[in-house]
């Protein structure tokens, strides 16, 4: 997406009033704060409670003392922003392949949202296409595997915790939602500076399709989470990670954990960055309430249906 000029916005990217954030915004200080779990701390029962209590009121959380050295998210923030930063042909030899399904590659105007964006699989190493990774800057690849092999452990512990928290054992959810099979996929939005950010939306409302969500933001506000009726500015905790709750943790505890409703809004001069990694089960997999948590009294509230089913239903607005 090039720039606009900032004599005005194109009016693809200007959405219905109902949206737009000089409307909606929430202005004054949230009701409560996002809730802030502390990853590091040595009493499990403790940490799970933590865990269950953001993920079934919000279903958002930011963690600290997760384990990821600073330098290591500071590389990654360094590498997207220097891709971004590069001239559009060079981004477009990496551009998505328009006879796939697959969503990998570079590309922008997602649903008219002001954003472009890059979306690479990082782990497992069976799922990694090396033709969407940046050659430019020459340490990408180097930087996202180191990454992703920290985040992979930070993903496991929270999958237990949640796990856990449902009262089933601590590697019954991992396995339900593919094991070592789970997909991560990064994607990078970058939202260059807009001239009336009141107008338009980076991202529109949504819930995260996957599992669950581990974003890293850059230091511009723009993540907002609907509550109570109205959007609220997330206030970002330095080197925190952000955790959204997906639709297909919400199935599998049949209700209990709530996938976040959220969206993201831009700035008139300032370029925003972030980085989500959805935890993705692979497309064959089956995702359904979990045996172990439905009965009589408490019957399925969800389909049992393939992953993949799912996504492209939600993709294309079809009924699930």
């Amino acid at each position: 997406m090039e720039k606009a000029g900032a004599e005005g916005v194109p009016p693809e990217f200007i959405r219905p009033e109902s949206e737009q954030p000089r409307f909606t915004t929430f202005q004054g200080p949230a009701p409560s704060p996002i809730p802030v779990v502390d990853l590091g701390v040595a009493e499990t029962e403790k940490l799970v409670k933590e865990v269950v209590e953001a993920s079934s009121k919000l279903g958002l959380f930011q963690v600290v003392n997760h384990g990821i050295p600073s330098e290591v998210i500071e590389n990654l923030q360094r590498v997207g922003r220097q891709f971004f930063e590069l001239p559009v042909e060079e981004k477009k030899a990496y551009a998505k392949d328009p006879e796939s399904k697959s969503i990998e590659g570079y590309g922008s105007k997602l649903r008219n949202g002001w954003v472009d964006h890059l979306f690479n699989k990082i782990w497992p190493p069976s799922a990694i296409d090396y033709r969407f990774w940046p050659k430019n800057p020459p340490d990408y690849r180097e930087v996202t595997e180191e990454y992703a092999k920290h985040l992979h452990e930070v993903g496991n512990k929270l999958l237990s915790c949640l796990s856990m928290g449902l009262g089933l054992g601590a590697e019954e959810l991992k396995a339900a939602v593919g094991g070592e099979e789970l997909v991560y996929n990064m994607k990078i939005n970058y939202y260059p500076p807009c001239p009336r950010p009141d107008l338009v939306l980076g991202v529109p409302a949504h819930s995260d399709l996957c599992a669950f969500t581990v974003l890293i933001p850059n230091q511009v506000q723009g993540l907002q989470v609907f509550r109570d009726g109205h959007w609220y500015d997330v206030a970002y905790i330095p080197n925190a990670l952000i955790i959204h709750v997906g639709d297909q943790i919400e199935i599998l505890s049949n209700g209990t954990y709530k996938a976040v409703l959220h969206r993201s809004v831009v700035n008139k001069e300032s370029t925003r960055m972030s980085w989500p990694v959805f935890m993705e089960p692979p497309p064959d997999l089956e995702v359904g309430p979990h045996p172990k948590l439905v009965n009589q009294q408490n019957p399925p509230k969800y389909k049992t249906k393939k992953f993949g089913d799912y996504a492209y239903c939600k993709l294309n607005k079809i009924p699930q």
